[in-house]
This record gives C-alpha cells, structure tokens and sequence, in this order.
C-alpha cells in the first residue's frame, strides 16, 4: 500500500495505491487516517482510483473514520473508487454515506 497525503485548500486528500485489505496496507491507512483526524482534519478526500481491491477490514477503518470526522463536523468523500470497491460498498449498504466524485478538485471544492 503507498500512501500520499496532501493538503489543499484546508482539505486534506489522502491517495491510495494498491489493494485495502487485512494486513499492512489497512493498518496503514487506519494510521493515515488516525493521524489526520488527530491533527484536527475533518475534511478528507480518499483518492481510491488505484486501489482495485477493499475488503471488510478496510471498509471497517473507512467507517469508523466516517464517524470521526462527522462527529467533529467534518466528512469524507470519495474520489473515483474502482468498481469493485463501488460494488463492494454497495453490497454492505454502505455506499450511501459517501459523497463520490469523479476527480480530487471536484471533492475539495464541495467542502466550501
């Protein structure tokens, strides 16, 4: 799992590469996210474009950093989640809670 984290317009925009499940690349991201929300970002866009895979693991840390940043006023958003991951959200009924975009600019600027 690489791992870029970038900050944009108060907007902080974490970009996944490779598959999100058990393991290193979800303890990874479960610190990534950890991190940011204790740094006071409760605006984040997961960049999920190269990521081809997430299972149930990664979903659960999705979710509960979901719950972080909306109980600190914030949200995360979506950008481009491969159609397995789509599915895969879809299937759990999880989809929903998400705002999905097709590009990063379009993400950060819905937080205005």
């Amino acid at each position: 799992m690489d791992i870029n984290m970038q900050r944009r317009s108060q907007v902080e925009i974490i970009q996944l590469r490779g598959p999100l499940r058990l393991g290193p690349a979800v303890n990874e991201f479960r610190q990534a996210l950890d991190q940011s929300l204790s740094n006071g970002d409760t605006r984040i866009v997961l960049d999920l474009a190269e990521v081809p895979m997430i299972d149930s693991s990664g979903i659960g840390v999705l979710m509960k950093s979901l719950a972080s940043a909306r109980q600190r006023g914030g949200n995360i958003k979506l950008v481009n989640p491969s159609k397995f991951a789509i599915q895969t959200l879809r299937m759990v009924g999880l989809l929903n809670l998400f705002e999905v975009f097709t590009d990063a600019d379009a993400a950060v600027a819905s937080f205005a």
